[in-house]
C-alpha cells in the first residue's frame, strides 16, 4: 500500500471524518461563524467551583454566594453531569449524585446567580462512566489496543468513555439538550471533552478505516502518514462533536455556547484556530506552575490564545491548590504565588477565573487571597481592556510543528526553544506578543517590526511566501536550528524552506549532540559590533547542544560575528584542549534585504540551549540580535533594577503599562514565599499620542506620577514595585 497522502487527500480525510455515521459531511464543511456574545463580552472576572460528589449533601449556597459578592465576581462556572448530574436528571445512566436527595443544586445556584446578574456556565466531564452504563452500552467504552475496556485509572469503579463515537455524539448531546432546557445557561464548559489518549473501540476502528482505509495505528510516530492521519482525523471528529453541540444548545438560547476546556499554545492538541472559530471566548487552562516553571509561563499562553481569539475575550484558569503530578487537589498554594499567577494573567491581557476543586472548604487561607485581587481589579476595571498591545516583536508557534515533528518529544524539541525566546526577552525588558503559525497574513503581521522563529521546523509554501513578503517590506526575522526543514504535513524537505533568505543551504548533515562545543566571538569580523555588545573580556563563550550543517550560498553576509569551535575531549582533564584546524565555520548568518528587512539564521539550538542552562552569554547574545533587528526606537522603555515583566496596552482613552516583579529567589522554581520590592523603575514612552499627556496614575500605590519630558520621549519615575505596578495615562 502507498502510505504518500497528498495535502488534497489530508484535505479529503478531514471532511470525511468530521461526519459521525448518522450526521450529515455538512458538519465538516459548513462555515463557522460565532458572534462575539454579549455576556462573554461584558464578564471580567470568573469564578468555578468544581463539586465532588459528596458535596451535595452539605452545599453551602449562601457561603458561596457571598463570597462572589465579595469578589466581584461577575461569571460562575459551575459543576451540572456527565461523571455526576447535580440535579434530578431524566436521562437513563446519567449518574446523579448519591447525596443529592431532593435537592436541585444546579437549579439553586442559577436562581441565586441570575439575582446578583452573574454569568453562568455549567460544566460537563463526559470522560468517565459506570458500570450499569458499561454493561448496557459497551459501545460507550474506551478500549486499548488489545480491545479491552478501559477501566479508569484513578477510580476503579468507573470506566473510560470514548470521546469519538455514540457516548459523547447520543448520550452527552442529551445531557447538553436536557441541562440547556432546565437552566439555559450562557453556555456549557466542557472539561476532559476530548479523550483521554487513543481509543481502540470498534466504532473507532470502523470510523478511522471507512474514512482513511487505515487501520488505527498503535505508535505515536509523527513521521508516520497513518499517524499524521490519525491525528487529522481526530482533529475533525472532535470539531464535528462541537458543532453538533452548539447547534443542539443553540435550539434552546440562540446565543449560548460550548466552552472546551484547553491547555496552551503549540501543544495543544486540536487547532487553536478551529476552537477560537466556535466559541466567544476560550479558556486556558494553565492553573498553577510545577518543576522549573517561571511564573511568567501564564502570560505566555494569554498571548497564543489572543494570537487566535482576536478581540473574544480571553480567559485565564488559575488554582487555588498545588499543580503537581501527585494531584493534591485539596490543597492550598502560599497566598504569594496565587498572587504572581493571577497578576501575570491580568498584566498580559487576560481575565481571571478562579478555581476551586470540591466546595467544602479544608483550608481557607486562599479565600482572602483572591479577594484582594478581584477587588483591586474590579476597582481598576476600566484600565483593564486590553485593545491594543504595544509590542513590536512576535515569536511564532507552530501546533503543526508538535504535531508532526515534535510528537511525543514535543516539550523538547518545540517548546522549549520558544520558552527560550520568551524568557530572553521578557529578562531584556522587550515586549513581545504570540502569532499562530495560521495568521501570517500581511494585515496581521503588519504590527510587528521583528518576528521570532523558534525551531519552527514544519513551514508550508505558503507560510514561506507570507515570510518573504513580510521581509520584502522591511520586516525582519531570526530563526534557529531546523526552520523550515520540514512541510507542513512533517515530510522533511531537501533544503529550508527560507533557504533564500538565510542565505545558506542545507548540506543534510545534523550533529544532534555537541559535548564541550564553545563559539568564537569574531570581533575583526563583525563590523555590525552591536551583535556583540557587552563581550569583552572573552572571545569565546558556549555553544548549543544541536546543530544543522549549512554552507553559505549568498556572499551579502553582514559579517561573521560567531563561528564554531568543534567539540573536544572533556576527560581525562590532560585532554581538555581545543584540537587544532578549527573550522571557523559561522553560527550567526545576518543579511540585510531591501526596504530595510534584516535577517538573521542560528544553525544551533541557541534559544532551547538558554531555557535548559540559562547563562548570560547566550541572553546577551539574543538580546544583542533582536536588538540588530529592531533596528528602530523602541516605544517604550523600562530601566530599574530587579526582575520585571512588562505588559503595555493602548486602549481607546488610556495608555496602561503593567509592571510585574519576578525579583524572587523563587522565580524559577516555585511556589513564591514573599515578595521583594525592587525601585526604583524609569519608564520611557515614545507614542505621539502622549504629547499633551501631563500627569501618569499609579493604580496600585493609589497616587498620582508626574510626567517629565525628555526630547521625543516622556518620562514617568515609579519609586518601587512590591509585586505589581500599573502605569495608566489618560488620553
Amino acid at each position: 500500500m502507498n502510505l504518500d497522502l497528498t495535502r488534497r487527500q489530508f484535505l479529503a480525510v478531514g471532511a470525511a471524518a468530521a461526519a459521525y455515521s448518522h450526521l450529515p459531511s455538512a458538519y465538516a464543511e459548513k462555515s463557522i461563524v460565532v458572534p462575539q456574545e454579549a455576556w462573554a463580552r461584558k464578564t471580567k472576572r470568573w469564578a468555578q467551583l468544581t463539586l465532588a460528589e459528596n458535596d451535595a449533601a452539605n452545599f453551602d449556597l449562601d457561603f458561596w454566594m457571598d463570597y462572589f459578592r465579595k469578589t466581584k465576581s461577575d461569571g460562575l462556572c459551575f459543576s451540572a453531569g456527565g461523571c455526576v448530574a447535580y440535579y434530578p436528571t431524566e436521562i437513563p445512566y446519567h449518574h446523579r449524585s448519591a447525596w443529592l436527595g431532593t435537592r436541585d443544586i444546579v437549579g439553586e445556584v442559577i436562581e441565586a446567580c441570575r439575582k446578583l446578574d452573574m454569568v453562568v456556565l455549567l460544566r460537563t466531564d463526559p470522560h468517565a462512566t459506570y458500570d450499569d452504563a458499561a454493561a448496557a452500552h459497551p459501545e460507550w467504552i474506551a478500549s486499548t489496543a488489545d480491545g479491552k475496556p478501559r477501566r479508569h485509572w484513578a477510580s476503579p469503579e468507573m470506566w473510560v468513555t470514548c470521546s469519538l463515537g455514540p457516548y459523547n455524539f447520543d448520550f452527552m448531546t442529551a445531557v447538553h439538550r436536557e441541562i440547556m432546557q432546565r437552566y439555559k445557561p450562557e453556555g456549557i464548559f466542557l472539561n476532559r471533552w476530548a479523550g483521554s489518549g487513543t481509543c481502540f473501540c470498534a466504532e473507532c476502528r470502523k470510523n478511522f478505516k471507512e474514512a482513511t482505509t487505515y487501520d488505527l495505528p498503535t505508535a505515536e510516530d509523527p513521521q508516520n502518514v497513518v499517524y499524521r492521519t490519525f491525528i487529522r482525523w481526530r482533529q475533525q471528529r472532535l470539531y464535528g462533536c462541537i458543532d453538533l453541540w452548539n447547534e443542539t444548545i443553540r435550539k434552546v438560547r440562540q446565543d449560548s455556547s460550548m466552552i472546551p476546556n484547553n491547555g496552551s499554545g503549540a501543544l495543544i492538541e486540536q487547532d487553536a484556530i478551529e476552537l477560537s472559530k466556535r466559541a466567544p471566548m476560550l479558556v486556558a487552562d494553565r492553573q498553577a506552575r510545577h518543576g522549573t516553571v517561571a511564573p511568567w509561563i501564564v502570560g505566555k499562553t494569554a498571548k497564543e490564545y489572543r494570537a487566535t481569539l482576536g478581540s473574544k475575550p480571553n480567559v485565564s484558569l488559575f488554582g487555588v491548590g498545588l499543580e503537581e503530578p501527585y494531584r493534591w487537589k485539596d490543597s492550598v498554594q502560599e497566598p504569594a504565588e496565587i498572587r504572581i499567577w493571577a497578576l501575570e494573567e491580568i498584566a498580559h491581557g487576560t481575565r481571571p477565573w478562579w478555581s476551586k476543586f470540591v466546595a467544602t472548604l479544608y483550608d481557607r487561607r486562599w479565600l482572602p487571597v483572591v479577594e484582594a485581587i478581584y477587588s483591586w481589579a474590579g476597582d481598576n476595571e476600566r484600565y483593564l481592556q486590553y485593545q491594543k498591545p504595544i509590542a513590536r516583536v512576535a515569536i511564532i508557534y507552530s501546533q503543526t510543528t508538535a504535531w508532526f515533528y515534535g510528537g511525543k518529544e514535543a516539550q523538547a524539541k518545540v517548546e522549549n526553544y520558544a520558552l527560550g525566546w520568551c524568557g530572553a526577552l521578557i529578562e531584556s525588558r522587550i515586549p513581545f506578543e504570540m502569532v499562530h503559525e495560521r495568521m501570517l497574513t500581511r494585515e496581521n503581521l503588519s504590527r510587528f517590526r521583528a518576528l521570532i522563529l523558534p525551531n519552527i521546523a514544519c513551514l508550508s509554501d505558503l507560510q514561506a511566501r507570507q515570510l518573504r513578503v513580510f521581509v520584502e517590506a522591511g520586516g525582519s526575522i531570526i530563526a534557529t536550528h531546523e526552520t523550515g526543514l520540514f512541510d507542513e504535513d512533517g515530510s522533511p524537505r531537501k533544503d529550508f524552506a527560507l533557504a533564500d533568505l538565510f542565505g545558506v543551504r542545507f548540506t543534510g548533515k545534523r550533529v544532534p549532540h555537541m559535548q564541550n562545543s564553545y563559539l568564537k566571538l569574531e570581533f575583526a569580523g563583525a563590523p555590525h559590533s552591536a551583535v556583540l555588545e557587552g563581550f569583552s573580556g572573552t572571545d569565546r563563550i558556549i555553544n548549543g547542544v544541536s546543530r544543522v550543517v549549512v554552507e553559505p550560498v549568498s556572499n551579502d553576509f553582514v559579517g561573521t560575528p560567531i563561528t564554531l569551535i568543534p567539540s573536544y575531549p572533556d576527560l581525562p582533564m590532560e585532554k581538555v584542549f581545543p584540537r587544532p584546524g578549527d573550522s571557523h565555520e559561522p553560527q550567526l548568518y545576518l543579511r540585510e534585504i531591501a526596504k530595510g528587512g534584516r535577517v538573521a539564521y542560528f544553525p544551533f539550538d541557541i534559544d532551547r540551549t538558554f531555557n535548559e542552562i540559562l547563562t548570560h552569554d547566550h541572553l546577551r547574545l539574543m538580546r544583542n540580535t533582536v536588538m540588530w533587528l529592531l533596528n528602530e526606537p523602541s516605544p517604550f522603555e523600562c530601566s530599574g533594577p530587579g526582575f520585571i515583566d512588562i505588559a503595555a496596552w493602548h486602549n481607546e482613552d488610556a495608555v496602561v503599562l503593567h509592571l510585574v516583579n519576578l525579583t524572587n529567589p523563587m522565580a524559577m522554581k516555585g511556589p513564591f514565599r514573599d515578595f521583594f520590592a525592587v525601585g526604583p523603575q524609569t519608564v520611557r514612552l515614545r507614542l505621539p499620542e502622549l504629547a499633551r499627556a501631563k500627569e501618569a496614575k499609579l493604580l496600585v500605590a493609589k497616587k498620582a506620577a508626574p510626567i517629565v519630558r525628555d526630547g521625543d520621549c516622556i518620562r514617568i519615575e515609579v519609586p518601587t514595585v512590591l509585586d505589581h505596578e500599573v502605569i495608566a495615562i489618560d488620553l
